[in-house]
């Protein structure tokens, strides 16, 4: 922070003012360990959420405080709500007029640490250019004629007439999802299909003349009426039918044939007949023949005579006396 100082005639305006003193304050903490990416959101003109993240030189175990002030409030006060989650610090406390209005005063906002090594950061905010209105509730749905009826909450802590509302409804999951604008908390639509699934959600946004937020509520519960015709029996159907039709053209073509086997039998071919003939009877004049020999084989063996063969020998002595 830096002030400047000079002075000057208190009732002469004629007199030039003396230089200006210059004095600066320096920052406190080590740098990249300040907060960084601050970003707050004022929901439903009731509470006020903020986020950050941490610089990238503090430590994990760094703590950071956030205060915040606003003028009309007597002392700054002290955020207790805090939160981290994936990294991000995030602090939610209530921030409330005691009358509603267009006009509010800025919101300062400090985040440090007790650590003196942490570089504190201050920011201002204006509450209306994030103002968040809260999600419409109790959306109901009415057939009235030949149309569809839809019917809302009104948020209590806006001012009257200033928000306006977006409903989108589509008609099955294939059709384009068109969206209205109203300014009231209700609307209808003529001449719907009585034989359709409806599906409405709604969602408000703050209107220029009355702040300068851009932001969206989140869209409502979607809510339904009317019935849908189930698809699902036509899908199958389409499927099945084909299908049917194949597995009884198989069945009646193999029937068919059968039946024409035991009505009209096959005419034997006179060649195979011929074949088939001829081939046993070479089979069997291979056998005979081959019989024959087995069994004129077997006559020879059993006609050959067997005879016994004796051999004398005469006795050494009884030459040598003859030739004596």
């Amino acid at each position: 922070m830096r002030f400047k100082v000079r002075s000057e005639c208190k009732h002469n305006n004629a007199s030039k003012p003396s230089r200006w003193v210059e004095k600066s304050l320096p920052l406190k903490g080590i740098p990249g360990t300040a907060a960084v990416d601050l970003s707050c959101v004022w929901h439903n003109l009731e509470y006020m959420v903020c986020t950050w993240r941490p610089g990238e030189n503090a430590s994990s175990d760094t703590n950071y405080t956030l205060f915040y002030w606003f003028d009309g409030l007597k002392n700054h006060k002290k955020c207790s709500n805090y939160s981290v989650h994936q990294g991000i610090f995030g602090c939610i406390f209530n921030l409330s007029f005691p009358k509603v209005t267009n006009t509010y005063p800025a919101i300062s906002i400090l985040i440090r640490d007790d650590s003196e090594e942490i570089r504190p950061v201050c920011a201002s905010k204006n509450p209306t250019t994030v103002v968040k209105p809260a999600t419409p509730r109790q959306v109901t749905l009415s057939k009235i004629n030949d149309g569809i009826h839809v019917e809302w909450s009104q948020s209590d802590t806006f001012p009257k007439n200033c928000l306006f509302y977006e409903v989108e409804y589509h008609n099955g999951d294939l059709d384009p999802a068109p969206i209205i604008k109203v300014e009231n908390t209700s609307m209808s639509i003529p001449s719907v299909d009585p034989n359709s699934k409806y599906t409405f959600k709604v969602r408000a946004n703050p209107k220029p003349e009355c702040y300068s937020s851009k932001l969206y509520s989140d869209w409502s519960e979607e809510k339904s009426i009317g019935e849908k015709t189930d698809s699902t029996f036509y899908v199958v159907l389409i499927i099945a039918i084909p299908l049917i039709v194949a597995v009884s053209t198989i069945i009646l073509l193999v029937y068919l044939k059968r039946l024409k086997i035991l009505i009209l039998p096959p005419i034997p071919d006179p060649r195979e007949i011929l074949k088939r003939m001829f081939g046993e009877q070479n089979e069997d004049s291979q056998i005979c023949a081959k019989d024959d020999s087995v069994n004129a084989y077997d006559r020879l063996i059993k006609e050959e005579e067997i005879h016994s063969l004796i051999l004398t020998e005469t006795p050494a002595y009884a030459n040598s006396e003859e030739e004596n």
